[in-house]
């Protein structure tokens, strides 16, 4: 990877995510929690939730990952309250699609992923891309069980 790449990759916009990571720590009773962790580079991520009517009430993530990850979860974060499992499933395939296939952004609230198309790029980091929104469908399913 050139020097060139790296900047491209860790942009200021995808920096900047990384500054204001919304819902930081872990929740004191979570309905649900769940933690992925990425093989390939170490990244991990640890959701807790609670429900209300099958969506997001509360939400807190614990984030030790790249900036790519980092981004990521904070992109999720910032619009994950109050959303239901099937809203989180799609756009976690959109996400996906757009790192894999070349399909387009996940719509809003989630749109500012577009920042991490650079990454399509790189498949070793797609996994840490993908940890925040795989936890949280598995915290979902702990809390609705």
């Amino acid at each position: 990877m050139s020097d060139s790449d790296l900047m491209q990759l860790y942009s200021r916009r995808i920096l900047a995510l990384t500054a204001a990571m919304p819902h930081a720590g872990r929740l004191q009773s979570p309905q649900g929690s769940a933690m992925r962790r990425s093989p390939q580079c170490g990244s991990s991520v640890t959701i807790d939730l609670t429900l209300k009517d099958g969506r997001i009430a509360d939400f807190g993530q614990e984030v030790r990952a790249c900036a790519l990850g980092q981004a990521s979860a904070s992109v999720l974060g910032s619009g994950v309250t109050g959303r239901s499992r099937d809203e989180i499933l799609t756009a976690r395939n959109a996400l996906h699609q757009m790192l894999t296939a070349g399909g387009h952004p996940p719509q809003a609230p989630f749109a500012e992923l577009e920042a991490l198309l650079p990454a399509r790029d790189y498949p070793n980091r797609h996994a840490s891309i993908m940890l925040a929104w795989d936890a949280t469908l598995a915290a979902m399913d702990q809390a609705a069980a």
